[in-house]
This record gives structure tokens, sequence and C-alpha cells, in this order.
């Protein structure tokens, strides 16, 4: 069976996201045990919301209420 290659996007997207993140602060995850991890993921995840609806906004305001309405992307 053949990999996925949505899912191997994605383990390379992670792979270069640490990569940033040690470099960035010189630790891994594995090895940080002294950040607040719920409340930067509630962040992230509020974060997240106000970028989903951001790009809601931009593509209601092209006249596209669902996803299935942008040309190309229909399956």
């Amino acid at each position: 069976m053949s990999k996925d290659p949505i899912v191997q996007f994605v383990i390379d997207k992670y792979t270069k996201r640490s990569d940033v993140g040690i470099a960035k602060y010189g630790t891994t995850l594995q090895e940080n045990n002294t950040d607040d991890f719920i409340n930067h993921a509630i962040e992230e995840a509020m974060d997240l919301t106000l970028y989903l609806m951001k790009i809601k906004e931009i593509l209601k305001s092209k006249g596209y209420d669902r996803i299935e309405d942008i040309p190309g992307l229909s399956s």
C-alpha cells in the first residue's frame, strides 16, 4: 500500500515546524517542561478560529457560501 501524500505532506510540515521551534527556543518539546501548554493550546485554538472566520469572510465576500462553490475545488 502506498503512502497517503496528504499525510506525508502534513508530517513534513510538522518536522519543519519542529525544526523552527528548536532553532527559536533552543529545546525540543520533549525536553521543555516549563511552558504552560494548556494556555498555549487555548490561545492557538482561539487564533485558529479567528483565522478560519477571516477566510470565511473573504470567501463570502467573493460570493462563495460553501467550499464546494469555489471553482476548481469541487471533486
